[in-house]
């Protein structure tokens, strides 16, 4: 049984070069190609592959554009990421790919990924398969807000991205469109394209509350808190300046729940 995939890259060349790679792969069938995250979508729904090689830099959305989009498939494909940039290689991990293949592409690379496709499919078509989700994408969906200790957030520094422990994040906040990562003394953009809900689905695991539309905040750095006015709360974070942060009436009881009182 050939393994159905599809390749998803802005570059002619380089998915010229999937072509000629797979096709020295006998029990591997590309059944379409994609030049955007749009287009990548509109194949993968017609033609319901067995595995996505899947590029991130891409117009249109990035790759993790589409893997979000893919959860909502009842029978998502597997996904293996394929770029020339290594700072996203634990975000990929986090949405489930399978594999993360740095460009240039190398075959001996290429088939080591491809072995790890079909043990995961071997074991999906076992005899007990049906007692299982069907993927490690449909166990994400059920772990949704249950993320463990290696969740990272990735940050922009003096063109460099650095991945922050949620226990160094003190607060995130929302900012004409970006979202802006708080620690103890800094701050930073955080990197890609990230909204706070997002981000508030990805800790969900960990201490933070949202306050308001655009405040994050980390329980564990709450300093103090005290009733404002009009039914809301303020919080004093624990960061050098002493960052004051509003809770919104309406999350006051949760709030209050979150703590314990």
């Amino acid at each position: 049984m050939k393994i159905r995939c599809i390749i998803v890259d802005d570059e002619p060349p380089a998915r010229d070069e999937w072509l000629y790679m797979l096709s020295r792969m006998e029990d591997v069938e590309v059944v379409a190609t994609a030049s955007s995250a749009t287009q990548a979508l509109e194949v993968i729904y017609e033609h319901d592959p067995d595995l996505v090689f899947l590029d991130i830099e891409m117009p249109g959305g990035n790759g993790f554009t589409v893997v979000e989009q893919l959860m909502d498939m009842e029978d998502p494909p597997l996904v293996i990421f394929a770029t020339a940039f290594d700072q996203y290689a634990i975000r990929a991990f986090e949405e489930n790919a399978i594999d993360y293949i740095l460009k240039p592409l190398e075959e001996q690379r290429v088939r080591k990924g491809l072995d790890k496709v079909r043990q995961r499919l071997a074991r999906e078509n076992a005899p007990d398969a049906a007692e299982k989700p069907h993927s490690e994408l449909a166990q994400l969906l059920e772990k949704i807000g249950q993320r463990d200790s290696f969740t990272r957030i990735s940050v922009e520094s003096r063109g460099r991205v650095l991945l922050l422990q949620p226990q160094d994040v003190y607060f995130c906040r929302a900012d004409d469109k970006r979202v802006w990562v708080h620690t103890r003394d800094d701050r930073y953009l955080c990197h890609g394209t990230v909204n706070l809900g997002k981000l508030e689905e990805r800790l969900g695991a960990h201490a933070f509350f949202r306050a308001n539309r655009a405040d994050l905040v980390n329980l564990a750095k709450v300093r103090e808190f005290a009733p404002w006015f009009n039914g809301k709360y303020t919080i004093i974070v624990d960061d050098a300046v002493g960052t004051e942060i509003v809770v919104n009436r309406s999350r006051v009881k949760d709030f209050k729940d979150r703590l314990g009182l």
